[in-house]
């Protein structure tokens, strides 16, 4: 018996849109089998006639398998595009949205480009605040903690491959691998959802670290330990950027006011929702 011929490339995307949810999925079969033939998307355009072969065909349908399963295509792709970076990310890191670069851009506001400024990231995951802020501040030191060594692997990687030398990680809950030192900008995108919420049980978020996701029955516990020794590691005039849900807005200023911070602000983000508190300490 002849063996089938092989699929082409259109044929494997029409194959698997038919296997995805309608929503997007064409666009997740580009990415998929692109990510399989390591080519882009207009190279899928300009070789639809082309035959794809058997291992990649078994490579692709492993992903769509997955991804079937509901696991996020960040972690099929093993990369998520974040600020002008093409940041690497595994299971032991959150996975970057569009809405921290809001604190990202909040943050380069407040730090002057031809200064020698100390940066802190709270709990960098990948790396993507502090290593979209040192793109921008060349002249800042950062640095990044994290309390899990698989995500600070993660992120030195990543710091590597954008050549971004002035980036330093160190292992620890917080505050605690920065005692003593102090610093001109703090920002942390810290787990902020309330334990037991549903949404942990809905979409990418299944798959992402718990740890860096909830935080107490109301979701501020690591906020509450961050804020609080704060004032211990900030500069006179110094700024601690907190990015929280967008109910917690009043929640995260009223701490911010009860130990003292001053010019306490909520800004939103794209979608117009509260997304970072921040405040100045007055030293």
């Amino acid at each position: 018996m002849a063996a089938s011929p092989s699929p082409d490339v259109g044929q494997c995307l029409v194959a698997a849109v038919a296997r995805l949810p309608a929503d997007d999925g064409r666009h997740v079969a580009e990415l998929l089998l692109g990510h399989a033939l390591q080519r882009d998307r207009a190279w899928l355009f300009a070789h639809a006639r082309d035959l794809v072969p058997a291992d990649i065909q078994a490579e692709f349908d492993a992903l769509l398998r997955r991804r079937i399963a509901g696991e996020p295509i960040a972690y099929l792709l093993g990369k998520r595009g974040f600020w002008t970076l093409d940041l690497q990310v595994t299971p032991a890191t959150l996975i970057p949205r569009a809405d921290t670069e809001r604190l990202v851009e909040l943050a380069l506001e407040r730090l002057p480009a031809d200064q020698n400024v100390r940066v802190a990231d709270l709990g960098t995951g990948s790396g993507a605040i502090a290593l979209a802020i040192a793109s921008e501040r060349p002249l800042a030191e950062v640095i990044a903690t994290d309390a899990s060594t698989d995500a600070l692997d993660v992120a030195r990687l990543n710091a590597a491959a954008n050549d971004l030398t002035r980036v330093h990680f160190r292992l620890g809950s917080w505050w605690e691998a920065l005692a003593g030192e102090r610093f001109d900008l703090v920002a942390s995108n810290p787990p902020y959802i309330a334990e037991g919420d549903p949404h942990l049980q809905q979409g990418d978020l299944r798959h992402e670290p718990a740890s860096a996701l909830s935080s107490g029955v109301d979701g501020l516990d690591d906020i509450r330990a961050i804020i609080a020794s704060a004032p211990r590691h900030l500069h006179g005039d110094g700024w601690l950027l907190l990015e929280h849900g967008h109910q917690q807005g009043a929640a995260v200023r009223q701490l911010l006011h009860a130990v003292g911070f001053v010019e306490v602000a909520t800004e939103q983000d794209l979608e117009h929702r509260d997304r970072v508190t921040l405040g100045c300490w007055p030293g």
